[in-house]
């Protein structure tokens, strides 16, 4: 069976349901191939930074969710070591006349309220790409053929892989595959019976190549996470959340505060996951070719970064934004036009070298056996969080722009 098609999205999550959106918005009609039965809406929960509601604002969608969301604007870092704790202050943006800041927002959500944008037969589900062949026409018109696991052959104009850090999109590219950082991290949304009585900002909790903490979502609910130097162990416990949750609480933070551990204890274990964290080399990205003729990436697909300026969902929504608007000003259905690739790729190449830099700042270094580890931590604690990291914040805050301008 051969399908047609002028805009074919490749994955479902957060990226590509945003682009469908973001390309809905300036006049094309995208079709969207999700492996998966449904919607993937499970999962925690992710921050979203002024250039994630900026971008929100341009889908149409950010009323949707600020009035469930409140913005947090600090954070309380606790050095397990010593004892000692400090405050870091969020800026905020007011660029438009109001406020806009930082909110923890379930991934759930955030897909459902960009899911509403589509038309109900936009997501083809149960769609696995197996392979992708170029095809030139009669005409000298070029297409690329996506090849289904059910046999289906969908032939698009335009191909933009949204298919995430193992995309195979990026892969057909030529793009590097994803390192392994090191490090891995365990995440867990929490639900209380009652008031959890947390103040709404960000609790941290620091030590040698640890990094955990948690944020509330609302009264009840309760997002955490505890990132670690990576180890065999996890491929066997990650198979099952009850060893991961008895693995945080009985060893990895069997020291820390009562705070983290009562949030611990009040995971819902189907949210739980543990996964190494892996980033694509930042050369890779502002070098490599993320873009052939009418074939482009978006989200993981073309930048994954590890979680610690939390830019990897909020970079997406930037590339949904980026990438219908250059479509949209080209006044045409073909990718051919790099202008969307030189927009974003020194942009999120920043992004992932910063991410890096301060995760490896942040734990330390990432372990005591390294000489540079004590010299890192005392840095660390006089100057990263009163001045560096704010800054370092503040900077990768950017307003993406709109999409005023629809095609005709």
């Amino acid at each position: 069976m051969v399908e047609n098609e002028e805009i074919v999205i490749v994955g479902g999550g957060i990226a590509g349901v945003a682009t469908a959106v973001a390309l809905k918005r300036v006049g094309f009609r995208a079709r969207v191939l999700e492996r998966h039965q449904e919607l993937r809406a499970g999962g925690t929960a992710l921050n979203l930074s002024p250039n994630a509601w900026f971008a929100l604002r341009a889908l149409g969608v950010d009323h949707k969710l600020t009035s469930t969301y409140q913005i947090f604007t600090k954070s309380l870092i606790t050095n397990l070591e010593t004892g000692a704790t400090q405050e870091m202050v969020l800026p905020m943006k007011k660029d438009r006349g109001d406020d806009i800041g930082t909110r923890c927002v379930k991934r759930e959500a955030l897909l459902k309220v960009l899911a509403e944008e589509l038309p109900p037969d936009a997501i083809r589900f149960s769609s696995k790409l197996i392979s992708i062949k170029s095809e030139i026409l009669e005409d000298s018109s070029k297409i690329t053929a996506l090849h289904l696991d059910d046999g289906t052959i969908v032939k698009a104009k335009v191909v933009i892989g949204c298919d995430g850090v193992h995309s195979a999109v990026a892969q057909w590219l030529g793009l590097s595959q994803p390192l392994n950082s090191g490090r891995s991290a365990v995440y867990g949304l929490s639900v209380f019976p009652e008031d959890h009585g947390f103040e709404m900002m960000v609790w941290q909790y620091l030590g040698v190549g640890i990094r955990a903490g948690f944020i509330p979502l609302n009264s009840r609910e309760v997002n955490w996470f505890f990132v670690h130097e990576s180890s065999s162990l996890e491929q066997d416990v990650s198979r099952s959340p009850e060893m991961i949750l008895k693995e945080i609480t009985d060893n990895l933070a069997k020291d820390f505060p009562s705070n983290f551990l009562t949030v611990a204890k009040h995971t819902d274990l189907s949210s739980l996951a543990w996964a190494p964290l892996r980033f694509r080399v930042p050369w890779n990205v502002a070098l490599g070719r993320a873009q052939d003729g009418n074939v482009t990436v978006a989200g993981d697909a073309m930048h994954p970064m590890t979680p610690d300026l939390g830019q990897g969902g909020c970079s997406a929504l930037e590339d949904a934004v980026v990438l219908a608007r250059c479509l949209s000003q080209a006044h045409k259905t073909a990718a051919d036009d790099k202008q969307y690739v030189d927009e974003r790729r020194w942009r999120v190449t920043g992004l992932i070298a910063g991410s890096w830099l301060s995760g490896w700042v942040q734990q330390s270094g990432s372990g005591a056996q390294k000489w540079w580890s004590g010299a890192t931590r005392w840095i660390r604690d006089r100057y990263i969080y009163k001045f560096v990291l704010p800054w370092l914040v503040d900077l990768v805050w950017k307003d993406c722009g709109d999409l005023s301008s629809p095609v005709k």
